[in-house]
């Protein structure tokens, strides 16, 4: 995409930050509180059921779990975060597996350059809310562009439904301080507070004017969102 004096700066970290050596280098512990990473990698890559060879982006790569458990599978993974302290954790964590087919990019969804109808699939989780809603559809529209024809969007995301929204986010933020206390519920406070969330029914018809066709959805607790899509 053409640079343009107004483009959102998606290198400025919102929220939490991840630019930070010390913020990184908790992030897998603290997540482990309420997530498993790995499993949640896997599912993903068993649903996706690419064949080794098959080129996959992920943005928002962070610590490179999902890029380790994909590239493991034999497949062509590039990682893509606008951290350079998140790039830097994950590629020891790739040289420390013997990992060799990741290429890592310090990037993100408005200034990764990629070569039209490329990729098999683009994955990214828990990174679209950094992007405000205007900002979401040009990035969707640059994916469908990446994208080789009926290639596969996986989203994972806090993604709201409207129907009692405030008291689903009172209720996300309550889980996670059982999950991880203080330091878990301050971290959901600023997420609502700062960054970017936003409507199921928005992302419905982001992901359709972009040109995909969304395939499965689900929200669980009314917060969090899961989309499969596919390059119409």
């Amino acid at each position: 995409m053409k640079s343009l004096t107004w483009q959102y700066d998606e290198f400025k970290q919102v929220g939490k930050d991840y630019g930070t050596v010390d913020e990184v280098e908790v992030y897998d512990s603290s997540h482990s509180d309420f997530r498993d990473i790995e499993a949640e990698s896997n599912t993903v890559l068993d649903t996706l059921d690419l064949q080794s060879g098959a080129t996959l982006v992920d943005f928002g790569s962070g610590t490179g779990t999902f890029a380790l458990q994909a590239a493991k599978r034999g497949l062509d993974v590039h990682a893509v975060d606008v951290s350079e302290a998140m790039i830097a954790n994950a590629k020891l964590k790739s040289d420390k597996a013997g990992v060799s087919n990741i290429q890592f990019h310090h990037a993100g969804f408005l200034t990764f350059e990629f070569p039209e109808e490329h990729a098999d699939a683009v994955t990214t989780t828990f990174a679209f809310h950094h992007l405000p809603d205007f900002w979401k559809g040009i990035a969707l529209k640059r994916i469908h562009k990446m994208l080789k024809p009926h290639g596969q969007l996986y989203l994972h995301d806090v993604i709201l439904e409207e129907t009692k929204a405030l008291e689903n986010i009172g209720a996300m933020i309550e889980s996670q301080a059982a999950a991880g206390g203080d330091f878990l519920r301050e971290d959901a406070e600023m997420h609502f507070r700062d960054e970017y969330s936003t409507y199921d029914w928005v992302m419905d018809g982001l992901f359709e004017r972009a040109g995909f066709r969304i395939e499965n959805k689900q929200i669980e607790g009314g917060v969090l969102g899961t989309y499969f899509c596919r390059k119409a």
